[in-house]
């Protein structure tokens, strides 16, 4: 008798605790998962085209389209770009000092006056961008990519006080 009550109860108890812990356990999975780059930090920018003089220090853009956006006169120290599309991308006067922008697209951009001191720039397309003004001191870039930025390197960095063509070591 005492079995026949006993085994029904402690079997529901069973099941209610699998349940509970199996509900339980994939919850915590899905918050300590590790989000990928790409969408790490999305919900904490607020991007527009219009990114204007802002203060934008150390975020990631991980494979981005911001194509056509103004970055011009922002600050993007340390700022990460990685495989991102920037075509026609408006970056005049901005600090992208110490930035990591590998693989990036800045096909037809206004680079003028950028300060990329010690940015990482492998693989980047500078296709058809305007880089008057702009400072690569100690940019880390490919040969190639040095000898076509020489081609059309001019003019002085307003903040820096360094000639373009000097930058590039041209």
């Amino acid at each position: 008798m005492i079995k026949s009550i006993i085994l029904p109860s402690l079997k529901n108890a069973l099941i209610t605790i699998l349940v509970v812990g199996l509900l339980f356990f994939n919850s915590v999975n899905t918050a300590w998962a590790k989000r990928p780059p790409e969408i790490r930090n999305q919900q904490d920018l607020d991007l527009e085209q219009d990114m204007h003089g802002q203060d934008l220090r150390g975020n990631e853009f991980v494979k981005f389209d911001l194509n056509g956006f103004d970055f011009s006169q922002s600050n993007l120290e340390g700022a990460v770009f990685n495989n991102s599309k920037l075509q026609n991308a408006t970056f005049k006067g901005a600090n992208l000092r110490d930035a990591l922008a590998y693989a990036t697209d800045f096909t037809d951009s206004d680079l003028s006056d950028v300060n990329f001191t010690n940015a990482l720039l492998m693989e980047s397309n500078f296709e058809g961008a305007k880089i008057d003004g702009a400072d690569f001191t100690d940019a880390v870039i490919s040969r190639i990519q040095q000898k076509e930025l020489c081609a059309i390197a001019n003019g002085t960095n307003s903040s820096t006080g360094e000639s373009t063509e000097y930058s590039l070591g041209c």
